[in-house]
């Protein structure tokens, strides 16, 4: 059974204790330190690949996706051109009605508002969007701090993030 990076960790950390608290050689030790970090070296490296093939694959499923909704966006568009044809095709020859198998074609009458001019509408008329709230601007947050001031709430702090090459 494989051991997980996890427990190889915590081995290397159980051993490096131990080893510290005997008496014994300095070689001894970094002989036996060695053997365990490579072991761990192996299982990172291991893990990284597959980080890397799933990020690849969601790469790959996001690539796919975009394709597919253009392709969407394209379909429809010619749904709509094939139902102006109809309906252009239906006026000119008077018919309001057809039936076929699995499909009934007809017009219902309806009404929209035409916008002619926006800048001729009264502001009555108007709908003024609701404002987004508030975010903290962290750029500015971050050059203050940098500077010397105490910004409350807010703090750096210093990480480190994998890179994996």
């Amino acid at each position: 059974m494989s051991t997980s990076l996890f427990d190889l960790v915590g081995q290397y950390r159980a051993a490096a204790e131990t080893l510290a608290e005997l008496d014994i050689d300095a070689q001894t030790v970094a002989d036996t330190l060695e053997g365990l970090s490579g072991e761990l070296t192996d299982k990172a490296t291991n893990v990284a690949y597959v980080a890397l093939n799933f990020e690849a694959t969601a790469e790959a499923i996001k690539t796919h996706a975009a394709k597919q909704m253009l392709r969407s966006k394209a379909l429809m568009a010619r749904a709509e051109s094939l139902r102006e044809y109809i309906a252009n095709s239906m006026q000119a020859t008077g018919l309001e009605k057809i039936e076929g198998p699995g499909v009934k074609l007809s017009f219902r009458k309806s009404s929209a508002v035409v916008i002619d001019g926006v800048d001729l509408i009264p502001a009555e008329y108007m709908r003024t969007p609701e404002p987004p709230p508030p975010a903290p601007d962290k750029k500015a947050i971050a050059d203050a701090i940098k500077a010397g001031a105490e910004v409350p709430g807010a703090h750096i702090e210093h990480r480190k993030s994998l890179q994996i090459a």
